[in-house]
């Protein structure tokens, strides 16, 4: 039998170990607030290149003298704010990427305001995603790029590769939600036609608070969210290092952005409910996003213990496109995981940027050699022999009728709809503002009301 004066002992030694602690922890408290309240994130030197609504493209200073010819454009989720992959400079999926050599480029789609309501997935990634890649092929010299999408950005990044694969060189995907047949985890069930319609939602707010989707994120792991995260904290309160990484991410998740009503009742029907995108039912703005369309060498990265969006949610994606270079990459960790732990960055992103520099090198063409100038017709020469005046003249009125309006001026038209407009007849300004949207949208498959909007601002320039 245990002696009872020993165990009462010990039990007053482990007391007055603990109010020793408690001490020394509210001693530092004053400091470690001030660590929290200073905290920063998203360092690294950008600068911004194209901005279109609440859009900004984010370009990243280099950290190589040379960089891999195939640039990479960074398409995060909807919900979030994307400095979750420029958390802190050690654990930086954006430096990580510059450091190997490429050139990183990152879409922050800023906050949807109420007059954002109705856009939907097709303005996503046919309007925005599309004039980011466009801008950074027109940037880069190169006819097709890097896309790396993340959780949401990574669904609609696929949607993207299979609508223009032309222009994407290599689809690298991370954690991103492609099949929901019923191992979709716990945010397949609870989206559920039988339990939720998201136009409930959407009829009640318009855009779909923040506050309600974290709420949401909380309640899967209620425990670990809301208990488990603060004693750690208190454990650990004596270690700067640990109070800033976690002062870095609960800013992150206080930050969290309201998301576009028409999206994510789009989202959450099509995609979690009818699992239409990979059973090639998809349909944006009446075209059919073809899985089989995507012949680019593929890339999942899926996280072993990912709540959010489970492996099997992510990996028979694969199986669905026609490329013949797939590969999967499964970490132990969880969702977030992969793009802020220590040992993701140590262990994970080598092996993705040895991915990515396999395949991110363009062939380099002879430039054509430069025909020598027709010498010029004497009628334009002038009438007197030597006379240059002739010649100055017709050479300046030339220059002035081959000069083209840049359609791409206009918000909402990059150099692809500016393409598209062109193959129809459309060059100008003039000619776009006295175009028929109707007539222009038969034959080119772009949005009435989107072309409206364009015939609008022609109108006033």
């Amino acid at each position: 039998m245990k002696n009872p004066y020993a165990t009462a002992l010990e039990m007053q030694r482990q007391a007055w170990e603990g109010a020793a602690g408690l001490a020394e922890k509210s001693q530092v408290a004053p400091d470690r607030t001030e660590t929290l309240e200073n905290v920063e994130v998203g360092q690294t030197p950008s600068e911004v290149v194209y901005e279109e609504n609440k859009l900004q493209l984010l370009h990243y200073e280099s950290k190589t003298e040379e960089q891999h010819d195939i640039p990479i454009l960074i398409v995060y989720a909807l919900i979030n704010k994307p400095y979750i992959l420029d958390l802190q400079p050690d654990r930086s999926v954006v430096q990580t990427l510059l450091e190997a050599g490429f050139d990183v480029y990152l879409i922050d789609w800023g906050e949807p305001s109420k007059l954002d309501r109705t856009l939907g997935l097709d303005d996503y990634v046919n309007r925005y995603i599309d004039n980011c890649v466009d801008e950074v092929r027109e940037r880069s010299g190169q006819d097709a790029i890097n896309v790396l999408g993340y959780c949401m950005g990574g669904t609609m990044s696929a949607m993207y590769a299979a609508l223009h694969p032309e222009k994407v060189e290599n689809l690298a995907l991370m954690a991103a939600g492609l099949c929901f047949a019923g191992e979709g985890g716990v945010l397949e069930l609870w989206g559920s036609e039988d339990y939720y319609d998201p136009e409930t939602v959407t009829e009640t707010f318009d855009n779909v608070p923040a506050d309600f989707l974290d709420v949401g994120f909380a309640l899967m792991d209620p425990v670990a969210n809301n208990v488990t995260k603060y004693v750690r904290f208190y454990d650990n309160m004596e270690d700067e290092d640990f109070v800033e990484n976690f002062g870095r991410m609960e800013r992150w998740l206080d930050e969290g952005i309201d998301v576009a009503g028409k999206a994510y009742e789009e989202f959450i029907r099509d995609i979690y409910q009818e699992n239409k995108l990979i059973g090639n039912e998809l349909e944006l703005n009446g075209k059919q996003v073809d899985l089989t369309e995507i012949n680019m060498p593929v890339l999942q990265i899926v996280a072993e213990y990912d709540h959010l969006i489970p492996p099997e949610a992510s990996k028979p994606f694969n199986e669905a496109v026609a490329s013949d270079d797939t590969e999967v990459m499964e970490f132990a960790t969880g969702h977030i995981g992969m793009s802020v732990s220590s040992r993701s960055h140590a262990e994970l992103w080598p092996d993705v940027c040895e991915w990515f520099e396999a395949r991110s090198s363009a062939e380099t063409e002879a430039e054509p050699e430069t025909p020598e100038p027709d010498e010029p017709d004497a009628a334009l020469a002038g009438d007197v022999e030597g006379d240059e005046t002739g010649l100055d003249e017709f050479s300046e009125e030339a220059l002035e009728e081959t000069e083209v309006d840049d359609l791409t001026e206009i918000d909402g038209i990059g150099q692809s709809y500016a393409n598209d407009l062109a193959a129809v007849g459309i060059t100008s300004f003039e000619e776009l503002a006295d175009a028929d949207a109707e007539e222009i949208a038969d034959e080119t498959e772009i949005a009435v009301a989107r072309l409206e909007d364009w015939i609008d601002q022609a109108g006033e320039r």
